[in-house]
């Protein structure tokens, strides 16, 4: 990194401030430089492990002699180009007092050759072993770290056919481990972090062996760990989220109306909905934080009872492909139209995925100044897009929003209006434009956010 700075300084003997009008001396060039660049690393030291610090004590809440798995939500295994920052998770689990931790790994050029090379036909199966480890895991009461990182375009010139045989195949497998994530069986956290190509793309307009830098800082932003004490400004944001959730949950609003650019639609709620945030507890009473970052309050709609249009505010993107410009409208809970400038085929596909993947199965209020939206960026990442506004997700409710769903039946879950799927899609549908309303049973229409803001203070 030094060397960076000075290229610049090589051929000067001295340096012009021209702020001061000042003759700086090239030695004194030099030796700021390096003493600036010292501080650097020792800012990205601290805020490192201040970000392993939250990840492990406070999002996962790690107790002594559980075990840790580490693996990817959505594909074979966390990228092997973040082995350091790994390695670092995986020795303050130790130190935490974790008795065994376990690490899935990938590389994304075996995923590329199988696209290349493997028959046609094959793409449709599945490596079993990986989910039912995780399925394992959590009915042990053990805790699991997925860490959501990709290349956006690491598969742009793969057929989208074939993309859509393996992401078929990934819903019609995945249901049992959604299902244990979506009762908490134990305490669990999603969680991301740069690697090469994902910021090249972020930050492509500025030079190359600066954008991972830039990214890592931004992350640092946006997780809430550049300070002094990060579990405590932790607790502190956590807790007015809780408060918000408690608030909503308490009015027992019968419907929202959402309204917006593209957007006009009643989103019934189901009688005995909770209203949650990212910390929640579980069957064995730990409390963990679900995501790392997390702005929202949610809960589940009823799957029969949404009416009206929704179009998206910032694009979805998901298996290495983009929907933009689309618009859902449902009728008595069910998608009946669907509208795209790009990527119409993949929303068909996730709507068409399995008998529950055309209704909703959470919504999630985000106010716009979150500081994901606040830093301008399409992430291209859903577990950090959901957070830069209000949120509507296709499939699965989480069985926690509502009460006593976490020991329902199936059928049970869903007479009392949850949704069942092998998918769980957030799309963005808040912007500084969307009004949000509660409906009360009595009919009285009460404002949520208005302008893309909360109209109540905590």
């Amino acid at each position: 990194m030094v060397e960076n700075y000075l290229q610049n300084y090589k051929n000067r003997d001295h340096f012009q401030s021209s702020r001061f009008n000042l003759y700086i001396p090239k030695k004194d060039i030099i030796i700021h430089l390096i003493l600036m660049v010292f501080k650097i690393s020792n800012k990205f030291e601290k805020y490192l492990n201040n970000y392993i610090e939250v990840i492990v004590k406070k999002a996962l809440n790690l107790q002594p002699n559980q075990r840790l798995l580490i693996m990817s939500p959505f594909d074979p295994g966390v990228p092997i180009e973040l082995a350091y920052f790994i390695k670092l998770i995986v020795k303050k689990a130790y130190e935490e007092g974790a008795r065994l931790v376990e690490v899935m790994w990938r590389d994304d050029q075996i995923q590329l050759a199988r696209y290349a090379h493997a028959p046609r036909d094959s793409l449709e199966e599945f490596s079993h072993w990986r989910s039912e480890t995780a399925e394992k895991f959590l009915e042990k009461g053990d805790a699991v770290l997925f860490i959501y990182a990709e290349d956006p375009d690491i598969f742009k010139n793969i057929d989208p056919e074939l993309l859509s045989i393996t992401q078929q195949a990934l819903f019609k497998n995945i249901k049992p481990l959604l299902d244990k994530i979506s009762k908490n069986l134990s305490n669990w956290v999603m969680i991301s972090a740069p690697i090469d190509g994902w910021s090249n793309k972020l930050f492509s307009e500025i030079p190359q062996e600066r954008r991972k830098e830039s990214f890592w800082d931004l992350m640092f932003e946006i997780c809430r760990v550049k300070n002094d004490d990060p579990l405590l400004n932790w607790d502190i944001h956590i807790d007015q989220l809780n408060k918000r959730g408690q608030y909503l949950t308490r009015k027992k609003y019968s419907a929202l109306k959402l309204q917006g650019p593209g957007t006009d639609i009643t989103i019934g709620l189901p009688e005995g909905h909770i209203w949650l945030s990212g910390s929640e507890v579980n069957r064995n009473g730990i409390t963990f934080i679900a995501n790392i970052p997390t702005e929202e309050v949610f809960t589940t709609p009823d799957k029969n009872n949404v009416n009206g249009f929704v179009s998206c505010s910032k694009p979805l993107f998901f298996g290495g492909r983009l929907v933009e410009e689309f618009k859902l409208t449902f009728s008595e809970g069910k998608i009946i139209e669907v509208t795209a400038k790009q990527g119409v085929s993949l929303l068909n596909d996730l709507i068409n995925s399995d008998e529950g993947s055309s209704r909703i199965g959470e919504i999630a209020l985000v106010p716009h100044s979150s500081p994901i939206s606040s830093s301008g960026k399409l992430f291209y990442n859903i577990l950090i897009d959901e957070n830069a506004a209000s949120h509507i997700a296709l499939g699965f409710a989480y069985r926690s929003s509502i009460d006593g769903g976490e020991n329902m039946t199936d059928d049970e879950f869903k007479e009392a209006g949850g949704n069942l799927s092998g998918i769980h899609i957030d799309f963005m549908v808040g912007s500084a434009d969307l009004n949000v309303d509660g409906v009360l049973k009595n009919g009285t229409i009460e404002p949520i956010m208005k302008d893309g803001e909360w109209t109540f203070n905590m």
